[in-house]
């Protein structure tokens, strides 16, 4: 009898694992990058903005997820949205392009760790780079085992996440020192061009640190009453992480004016260094790092299950297809992962990197996938749906004009993004091909 994954993931446990992928190292490495594009106090609206993408696009994964909870998530949207003649091949772009950024989100996260590190231990670039790879074999082997035993191990690691950013909140709110609003004195500055450059700039940046409310959508097949649950799980992170981010910012920028936060690659460190002293910074920054390795967990753990579902769907290689013979998860598409991050992570800088997996994501994760929720709507309806988005379809049109907003904004990394899709339909046309010559020849022989 052939194996199947096991729906154990219960809703507290799915709303864990989104919330920590959320949240990984991003925020704590990207908050000076944010503040620099804008160089004044309205750097907060990029965080504003990144929630505000979160939910409009939180709405489209949901009513997907919630229909269709199948591992892989968008490669099985993609697959049915696009019905029979197309469907094969927008997923396959989509299984194509993870193959490359999945692996990129795992380095982001390994590099930011190894940055972090330094605070504590200063490291040459040699031994940054033996910090990232020892951290994603660290990984890999808490992940080797049962999924039962995975949902508990992201909510222990959860409860790390809310402590460490609940203490940013209450030493800020509590310590503030510097007059902070991020309303402009003249409103016509919203109207400038100027600060719709810096946004969309910063944006691709804020962003990066909200990616992967969605992440239980490619757990679909392994979460307990999914119909109610993703919705849910995807919801609740979008509010938390939200409210969490744009207080953490508020917090930071009355204790540190905005002028010297721009400068600081350890920000968190040096927040609590300057409310509580160096001892503090210290454990603070281990729970920095904390976050980052749970985040990393939840990545490793989600996208683990995209080549797996392509593959047992005839869509990507067979041998992702296979599971563990004893604790019954993709154990090859997890060694893939993970080993081509291991090498990113050697390889690519921080910057470079959250560039590039926005690049890479936009079109075909986002853009297409928004569009084929309308496509499905026409073919099927809206009666069947668990979950219908609210307002349908301005969700969808927001979503996509804001997502190319966001694409361009990426400025080069837009062009590779666009290579890598143009790329895959060249892969796909020569698989394809070398397909039809098979079943051709073995009717022939026949």
């Amino acid at each position: 009898m052939a194996q199947t994954l096991n729906r154990r993931i219960t809703l507290l446990q799915a709303t864990a694992i989104n919330m920590i992928d959320m949240v990984g190292i991003g925020p704590f490495v990207v908050i000076p990058l944010v503040i620099r594009y804008f160089n004044s106090s309205l750097f907060l609206w990029a965080w504003i903005f990144g929630a505000f993408i979160a939910l409009v696009d939180g709405m489209i994964w949901s009513e997907l997820g919630a229909a269709y909870p199948l591992a892989g998530g968008s490669y099985n949207f993609l697959r049915v949205a696009y019905g029979q003649r197309w469907g094969k091949m927008m997923s396959f772009l989509f299984v194509w392009q993870t193959s490359i950024q999945a692996p990129l989100v795992v380095a982001s996260g390994a590099i930011g760790f190894a940055q972090y590190v330094q605070y504590l231990v200063p490291l040459n670039f040699i031994e940054q780079k033996l910090v990232s790879a020892g951290l994603i074999l660290l990984l890999t082997f808490l992940l080797y085992r049962k999924i039962d035993a995975v949902g508990k191990i992201s909510v222990f690691l959860w409860t790390g996440v809310i402590i460490t950013i609940a203490w940013i909140i209450f030493g800020g709110f509590t310590h503030r020192q510097v007059a902070f609003t991020f309303w402009p004195s003249d409103t016509g500055d919203f109207f400038k061009a100027a600060f719709w450059v810096a946004l969309g700039q910063a944006s691709v940046k804020s962003i990066y640190s909200y990616l992967g409310y969605y992440n239980v959508c490619h757990l679909g097949s392994e979460i307990v009453n999914p119909e109610k649950n993703i919705p849910k799980s995807i919801f609740i992170s979008i509010a938390g992480i939200s409210i969490l981010y744009i207080c953490m910012n508020i917090s930071i920028a009355g204790v540190i004016p905005w002028q010297l936060a721009e400068r600081y690659d350890f920000i968190i460190s040096i927040f609590i260094e300057k409310i509580y002293g160096v001892a503090a910074a210290r454990i603070a920054t281990a729970l920095v790092l904390w976050i980052a390795f749970a985040s990393l967990f939840a990545v490793l753990l989600g996208y683990s299950r995209v080549p797996y579902a392509a593959a047992v769907d005839g869509n990507f290689f067979k041998v992702f297809s296979r599971l563990h013979p004893t604790k019954n998860f993709p154990h090859i598409s997890l060694l893939y992962i993970a080993g081509l991050g291991l090498l990113f992570s050697i390889r690519f800088n921080l910057k470079e990197v959250i560039s590039a997996i926005l690049a890479m994501r936009i079109l075909v994760q986002f853009v297409v996938q928004a569009i084929g929720v309308v496509l499905l709507r026409r073919r099927k309806g809206a009666a069947v749906l668990p979950f219908k988005m609210w307002l349908y379809p301005l969700p969808v049109i927001v979503s996509i004009i804001i997502w190319l907003f966001v694409f361009v904004a990426t400025g080069w990394f837009a062009v590779w993004g666009s290579l890598l899709a143009v790329s895959g339909l060249i892969v796909y046309a020569i698989k394809s091909g070398i397909e039809k010559r098979t079943v051709a020849t073995n009717h022939l022989s026949e």
